[in-house]
């Protein structure tokens, strides 16, 4: 008997979204069709689902693409701070009358020998590095660099990436060390050592996946400047791959 399968338009470039996707195809219960941004040049493509790659336009060239593709359900994996494609999913949804979910992540929560400074920008983790000189390891991808490379103050950067990024965004005083994660804490207390790093600047990606540096921070007693997540309009979320794919099941 032939099985209809709902389409879901799942919008990936994170471990939640590939384990939604590893665990919900060996089902056969979807149709998906996974979209990456294109931001990584080699991305690892899931199999077994429908590809695209590359922006949709806006929320109302979206809304075209999940009207005419009849997609059931959307579920939106990206990255916390991609909060641009979000909006847009979560409007093109509400537009087209699709049902809707977040696949994200709880943010990372301060503990007890944390030394953390949080602020609401690049721009603001730039200031709180002060007036002195030091060696920084930053971790919040590549066009955010450019705050750092109209900084003043000579510190010097250690930026870790799967992809080199272009010259244009990389500062002067950089040092550009090119490895793909996951990192073990010991893994990342050896980095910080090796470079003796005086401070980390993270965004708050939340998750398990890259915690091991915020964790060897703290046995190393680094401090840690970290840029708090954009502000969202409520919307309906989940934490895990189990409870999106039950909730998949039952729209």
């Amino acid at each position: 008997m032939y099985k209809i399968q709902k389409k879901i338009l799942l919008l990936g470039g994170t471990t939640e979204a590939s384990n939604f996707t590893k665990n919900a195809v060996n089902q056969d219960k979807f149709n998906i069709f996974f979209s990456l941004a294109g931001v990584t040049k080699n991305p690892v493509l899931p199999p077994q689902v429908q590809i695209r790659i590359g922006g949709f336009g806006g929320m109302i060239k979206m809304a075209e693409w999940i009207k005419n593709h009849h997609i059931d359900a959307i579920i939106d994996a990206t990255h916390p701070f991609a909060q641009q494609i979000t909006r847009n999913a979560y409007h093109a949804a509400q537009i087209t009358n699709t049902a809707f979910l977040r696949l994200g992540r709880p943010a990372w929560v301060k503990e007890n020998g944390d030394i953390w400074c949080e602020v609401n920008s690049p721009q603001d983790a730039v200031t709180a590095l002060g007036q002195y000189p030091k060696n920084v390891f930053v971790t919040i991808g590549r066009k955010e660099l450019l705050t750092f490379k109209e900084c003043k103050i000579p510190h010097h950067y250690w930026i870790r990436s799967v992809d080199r990024p272009e010259d244009i965004y990389i500062p002067d005083n950089a040092q550009l060390i090119q490895a793909k994660g996951p990192f073990s804490e010991a893994d990342e207390i050896a980095f910080l050592k090796q470079y003796q790093i005086d401070y980390i600047i993270s965004k708050n990606s939340g998750g398990k996946t890259v915690y091991a540096k915020i964790s060897a921070a703290r046995k190393l007693h680094i401090p840690v400047i970290l840029i708090r997540r954009p502000s969202m309009e409520p919307m309906p979320c989940m934490y895990t791959w189990q409870e999106a794919y039950q909730w998949a099941l039952n729209i």
